[in-house]
Formats: C-alpha cells, structure tokens, sequence
C-alpha cells in the first residue's frame, strides 16, 4: 500500500490491485472566522468522530446511489477502520474540477449575488463549477471555459450537469425523509474505464443540511446515519 496524496479530510492510498484506499481523518475546513465551513479550503478544526461519521455517511449515499444506477467509483469500506475502497478514475483537468449544486442562496453565493437575492430564497438546482485549485482559491469556470481548455468535452459537460441534478434531487429527498433540509452540495467526478462516475465522498465536509433554521453541524448530521 503506497501513500499518494495527504489530503485535507483524507489520505490517498494505492493498494497492489490498482484499486485506491482512502483513510478518513478527523479534520474540517473553515471559514476566514475558523467556523466549520464545507466550501472552504482551510483546515482548521479536528472533530473527534468526524472521520468515521464521514465514512458511514459516504458509505450510506454511495450504496444508495449505486442501487439507483448512478455510477460511482465505490467499492466497499471498512466502518472499524474508517477506510474506504474505491475504483481508480482518471481525474478532469489537472486537480478535477468541483461541481457544486445549489437549492438556495447560502453561503459563498449569497455573498457574492446578496445585492440581487436575498439569503437563503430558493434555487432551482443552481450548478457552478470551480476548478479544484486551492493556490488559486478554487477559481470558477463556465462551460465554454472548460471546453477551451479541453477539460471536459461539451457531452461530458451536459453529462455532468445532468449527473449533478439527479444525485442531488436524490439527495434531497433522502434528507427530506429524515426530516432535514438540502442547501447546497459540493462534488467530484472522473472517468472509471471511460464512464463518468460519482468520485470522492458525500458527508458532512460537502453538504449543507439544515433543520427547521438551525445549519447542522458535523457530527449532529451523523447521528441520521448510525
């Protein structure tokens, strides 16, 4: 087993059949406050847990999505271990790129458009795109954007938009079932075998889930999953 990226909430590694391991750490991004913020790049909280809670809510959304024949690169995980085995994908771009699907305006986004909304009104499923750049701050990318620079093709474009809405009306449904709110969600895609697959993780660090007006936190959303 061959460590080959430490990232912010997990470690990367490569196991000797080509599939990849990631490790689920008990770190979070934070805001410029040091608050929990799940679009943030920052590392600057260590919540006990929040690893495992991570991973059993990963665990939960892929085997559900799996179910519904949206594809993902998961495998299987280890809950004792907080691991989690995944296919090897070929990334979009140079890092990936970040696809982010809005319900309402929170966040990054209502600091940026505040003077033409008003916090948290209702989106119709809003996509952005960043480019996963942390030294450039996770700058924003149109389609033409991605296409110029041959990082995605206009069907793999239309795909992953399309991929984007489902999985996240999924989501929101699932939510919805437990009594909870969908805001916003944040995620990652690559080709596994040629097939543009659901990579990375769902859990807390990459959505934003409230109940009634209360945003829950880390490990209060874990306890909806065991």
């Amino acid at each position: 087993m061959k460590l080959i990226y430490e990232g912010k909430t997990k470690d990367v590694y490569e196991l000797e059949d080509g599939n990849i391991l990631f490790k689920f750490k008990d770190d979070a991004t934070v805001d410029e406050d040091g608050k929990f913020d799940p679009g943030k790049n920052t590392v600057g909280l260590t919540i006990g847990g929040l690893g495992l809670a991570s991973l059993k809510m990963t665990t939960y959304y892929f085997e559900l999505l799996n179910k519904k024949g949206v594809p993902t690169h998961f495998i299987s995980s280890d809950i004792n271990n907080a691991c989690m085995t995944v296919k090897a994908v070929e990334k979009f771009g140079v890092d990936n790129i970040e696809v982010i699907c809005r319900f309402k305006a929170i966040g990054s986004f209502y600091r940026r458009y505040k003077k033409y909304c008003t916090e948290g009104m209702d989106l119709d499923a809003l996509i952005e795109i960043t480019l996963k750049d942390d030294a450039l701050g996770d700058p924003f990318i149109d389609k033409y954007g991605l296409i110029q620079l041959k990082i995605l093709t206009d069907y793999e474009y239309a795909t992953v938009v399309t991929m984007t809405k489902r999985i996240a009306e999924i989501l929101k449904d699932d939510f919805t079932e437990k009594g909870l709110e969908l805001y916003d969600m944040k995620f990652e895609f690559g080709r596994a075998n040629g097939e543009i697959t659901l990579i990375d993780e769902i859990s807390p660090g990459n959505v934003r889930v409230y109940k009634g007006d209360k945003w829950l936190q880390p490990l209060e959303m874990a306890e909806y999953f065991g």
